[in-house]
């Protein structure tokens, strides 16, 4: 039996058992659906998709004018219809602030660039209502487009909802991004403002970006207005043409709130864009309003007596899903720099100790550093305030799981999956459901996720395709310019018609947890066995001689086994000499099976990665068959594009 790591205490104290009272005083469900059944809950969310958002909007308390009901008036995929009665909008909601009084710290920022900035309640809706009037002195009105080239900071998050507060549309680039990663984005839905820095710090390292902010400005005719944020420079002058966001905010103005239909276009997020043009992802105000309400107070307990932390940049959507805790009236914790400067990884848990963190996010890779470097949090940092620790990007292998419970302390661990598309989770956590080593908890309230076998069928116990099999609120609208669909339908439903195809292998187990093992276009499959790329990393990266690891299969166009190729950074300047790979292969076929061990093993100086974090199986295994690099990936999503360059030396 998988070690069960933390037991839900069951006593009403979590928002989701008081929903489920709510439920029940309502009559909406039967009394058999409760919180101590999550599985039940879980069938009739998803069976009852109308019953249970119209329960999420009345029980969170939403704004807006008309009826919730019905929440889902056409359930086609895609095609779906949210909440036709409804008009509201997603600034409005976030500015109500539940629970929260107007001298109550909202926000709480801390920067490698800038001492720390706190703005509370009455201090966020100020500042709101002065970017909203500059935004209006610049022309900006409903469906325009509002750009900021700049890092997770207060002023970010101001802008959004400023052009959230007209029905403007708002996207974001982390200033890290390249000039070429920006303007593929960004040329494409032409915004007319754009927030801009000089550049940032990074650890001890300043980093000048006036050089790519007026590459970006040049490559954009559709920029009438400038707005530079110096943050590197405190005394840097404004561009010429450009106004300081010092004096864009000088003026106040009304705080009012243009309230939309609820699929009325909140934001751009783009996809990684690693083999083309990046996707302009649009989602909805209402969409997003609704579902980051039920994945925030329901499945992650936040509330106004949290503080919310997830480490992230403007260019991931955890972003999003982190400024949204304003939603349920939490503080949310920004921070804006090297989450391990200098090689220590304490630091980010030293942060959560000196601004009181209730919820500490990550991603998997980090979790997984910090134990590699033999870390244990609670020994430098006093975390008594700490009850939640969220993990992403990458799945967290059963070691990660035991190392949070060893290291950290008795928290809520809650490692999810989802994505850019619906900017949330499909499957994740909840303070009813059991943390189990390795597993994900369970599927998440409204999320029809099944795993489909080869013939489409659903599975249970053994290894399918992630799919969803009903609509979600917070689906895109569409993409940016594609008026017919067409994109948006290949995107997600060209492989099964009227289904959700992900991209992923997923495993769900007999008792609801899921195991996610990497993506399905990356599968490798030998002699007729496909094989997940996530255990051979949580192997491999588990050896202290490697940094790093990518894994491809080669299949034999003949019918033959292929060639599955393993590739390794070294840690601290090593090589890769016969007691690493004897290593390596010992622990691939003792820990997995002798299936697991690669035909090739070869050592790269580094392995190329999205600007998110993401290894790129799929543009590695094109450029080893022989494609060309600049058909294969776009270097401009690349962290490190040189990276390719050892790839195209090992061509097959």
């Amino acid at each position: 039996m998988t070690d069960v790591l933390w037991r839900p205490p069951l006593d009403g104290s979590s928002r989701l058992e008081r929903f489920c009272g709510w439920l029940h005083d309502r009559g909406v469900t039967d009394a058999g659906v409760d919180a101590a059944d999550y599985a039940r809950l879980h069938a009739w969310s998803v069976a009852e998709p109308d019953a249970f958002w119209t329960a999420v909007w009345e029980w969170s308390e939403l704004p807006g004018d008309g009826s919730p009901s019905p929440a889902l008036a056409d359930a086609s995929m895609p095609g779906a219809r949210w909440f036709p009665g409804l008009r509201m909008n997603y600034a409005e909601a976030m500015l109500r602030l539940p629970g929260r009084a107007d001298d109550d710290v909202v926000v709480v920022a801390a920067s490698q660039s800038r001492d720390d900035v706190t703005l509370t309640a009455a201090e966020l809706r100020d500042q709101v209502a002065r970017a909203r009037a500059g935004l209006l002195r610049a022309g900006v009105g409903p469906r325009d487009r509002v750009a900021a080239y700049a890092p997770n900071v207060p002023e970010t998050l101001v802008l959004l909802l400023a052009a959230a507060s007209l029905g403007a549309i708002f996207s974001s680039c982390a200033p890290e991004f390249g000039t070429q990663s920006v303007v593929d984005r960004w040329q494409q839905i032409e915004p007319t403002v754009l927030l801009a820095v000089d550049g940032y710090r990074y650890a001890d390292k300043p980093v000048d970006r006036s050089g790519e902010v007026a590459a970006i400005r040049a490559a954009l005719p559709s920029v009438t207005t400038t707005v530079h944020l110096p943050y590197l420079d405190a005394d840097a002058p404004a561009p010429a043409g450009a106004v300081t966001w010092a004096d864009f905010t000088a003026e106040t103005g009304d705080l009012t709130f243009e309230r939309v239909p609820f699929d009325w276009p909140l934001y751009v997020l783009f996809s990684s864009g690693t083999t083309g043009l990046p996707k302009p992802i649009l989602h909805g105000h209402g969409g997003i309003t609704v579902e980051h309400a039920k994945a925030l107070a329901l499945h992650h307990d936040l509330g106004p007596d949290d503080r919310f932390f997830w480490f992230s940049t403007t260019g991931w959507m955890m972003w999003n899903l982190l400024v949204s805790g304003l939603l349920v009236g939490s503080t949310v914790v920004l921070f804006d720099g090297h989450p391990s400067p200098g090689g220590d990884s304490g630091m980010l848990w030293r942060l959560a100790e000196r601004l009181g963190i209730t919820y500490f996010g990550t991603s998997a890779p980090f979790l997984l550093q910090c134990r590699k470097d033999g870390l244990v949090p609670r020994d430098v940092a006093d975390l008594s305030a700490l009850r939640g620790v969220g993990s992403t990007g990458a799945p967290l292998p059963p070691e990660g799981f035991r190392w949070v419970y060893d290291a950290v302390g008795d928290v809520h661990l809650a490692s999810i999956s989802g994505g850019t598309d619906v900017c949330s989770g499909f499957v994740g956590a909840a303070p009813t459901v059991p943390v189990y080593a390795g597993e994900i908890s369970c599927r998440l309230l409204g999320c029809a996720v099944e795993a489909y076998d080869e013939d489409h069928r659903p599975v249970v116990g053994s290894l399918g395709e992630l799919v969803i099999t009903g609509p979600m609120p917070s689906m895109p609208v569409g993409f940016w310019g594609d008026d017919d669909g067409s994109r948006y339908r290949a995107a997600y439903f060209e492989d099964i018609p009227g289904v959700w195809r992900h991209g992923d292998w997923i495993t769900i187990t007999d008792r609801g947890t899921c195991v996610i093992t990497g993506r399905s276009d990356a599968t490798l499959n030998r002699g007729g066995v496909r094989l997940g790329t996530s255990e051979f990393y949580s192997v491999v990266e588990s050896l202290p001689q490697v940094a790093d690891s990518l894994v491809v299969h080669l299949e034999d166009t003949e019918g033959g086994a292929g060639t599955l190729l393993l590739f390794v950074t070294v840690a601290d300047g090593g090589s890769l000499d016969d007691a690493l790979l004897g290593a390596i292969r010992t622990a691939l076929r003792t820990r997995l099976s002798p299936r697991h061990v690669p035909d090739e093993i070869h050592q790269v100086p580094a392995l190329p990665r999205t600007l998110s974090g993401k290894k790129l199986e799929v543009p590695v295994k094109k450029i080893l068959q022989g494609v060309p690099v600049d058909r294969a990936v776009a270097r401009g999503a690349l962290t490190d594009p040189s990276a390719l360059a050892a790839f195209v030396d090992l061509q097959h």
